[in-house]
């Protein structure tokens, strides 16, 4: 009887490491890997919609920068953002007569459509500095970015890159 007793004392007991482990590793990786986050707004519309979540990846920014066209999540001191790089450290960006320049060279923007494009009216040139983004949300008429309150964003900002949405599940897909 007393074996049995120990037996079933044993079995309580390696299930208790195995979900605390799992707990540990789902902790682990939710603080260094991955988080969620809530879309609020129409600022990366059709992208991304207001009230879909998606999933970043926050360890990707510790072995590489963020580029043109990624998808990225904005720490601020009131709120989050999502908003997609436009501007890379040191170039020089302007918008003119509907046509994005980088460094003087036409820029074709194949992540928006050619509504937003013309919803985005001329700025610049502004020169980025080495350590710093400029960002634009993919509804140019509703966003609030680079151009128009953030301001360019330190790349110590950028906490991480929009992977997946995961809520609504009829929308589940990458971000790209």
């Amino acid at each position: 009887m007393n074996k049995r007793k120990d037996k079933k004392k044993n079995e309580w007991l390696e299930w208790g490491k195995a979900i605390f482990i799992a707990v540990v590793i789902g902790l682990l990786l939710q603080t260094f890997v991955f988080a969620t986050s809530v879309v609020e707004g129409e600022s990366m519309d059709p992208t991304l919609k207001n009230g879909e979540r998606v999933i970043f990846n926050k360890f990707i920014y510790l072995f590489d920068v963020p580029d043109r066209g990624d998808i990225v999540i904005i720490q601020h001191p009131t709120k989050n953002y999502v908003k997609r790089v436009i501007g890379l450290p040191g170039e020089t960006i302007e918008m003119n007569d509907h046509m994005l320049y980088i460094d003087d060279e036409p820029l074709k923007q194949s992540f928006i459509e050619e509504e937003a494009i013309n919803n985005t009216g001329n700025f610049g040139p502004i020169h980025i500095p080495e350590d710093s983004y400029f960002v634009m949300g993919d509804n140019r008429a509703k966003s609030r970015d680079s151009r128009n309150g953030l301001g360019l964003i330190k790349e110590n900002d950028i906490i991480g890159r929009s992977e997946f949405i995961y809520y609504p599940f009829d929308q589940w897909g990458m971000t790209r």
